[in-house]
């Protein structure tokens, strides 16, 4: 129970890290960093330093402003896309391995499956919703930030 439990944390944070590529793994981090994902004496123990938390946290605020530039390619174009990918597959990997160390790669691989889920539900829900709702693009996509920071938040301290 506890791992189909983790398994699906991992598809979570790959899920939100399709939303937005840098968020969940700088939320990451900063758990790692407090000690909240036991990350110390595991392969991915850098992403709780320091370097990694402050670089991952100022890529999570420069999204956070180009994603609203009107020249901003599509996530699910190829680099975004592949960006979430991986991302996604970084985040699960690290919450499983913090508590499974031998199931990672299971994290892994559902965390990059979420990872592209994510950037093509996303992508239809933010378009449909400023279809529907008729509000600027804008409006949705500080939504969108909004729901990512509090949903990685609550993902990554529940594994």
């Amino acid at each position: 129970m506890f791992l189909a439990h983790l398994l699906l944390l991992a598809f979570g944070i790959g899920f939100l890290s399709g939303l937005r590529s840098m968020m969940p793994l700088a939320v990451t981090a900063w758990c790692g960093y407090v000690r909240n994902l036991a990350l110390y004496r595991t392969p991915l123990a850098f992403l709780a330093s320091v370097p990694a938390v402050a670089i991952l946290t100022l890529g999570a605020l420069a999204e956070l402003v180009v994603d609203k530039l009107p020249k901003t390619p599509a996530r699910t174009a190829a680099p975004g896309l592949t960006t979430r990918f991986l991302t996604g597959g970084l985040c699960g990997a690290a919450l499983v391995l913090a508590h499974m160390p031998g199931s990672w790669i299971y994290g892994a691989v559902l965390g990059a499956i979420g990872g592209v889920v994510g950037a093509f539900a996303g992508y239809q829900a933010r378009a449909g919703l400023v279809r529907v709702l008729g509000v600027p693009d804008f409006v949705i996509a500080f939504a969108e930030d909004a729901f990512t920071l509090a949903a990685s938040i609550f993902v990554v301290t529940h594994a």
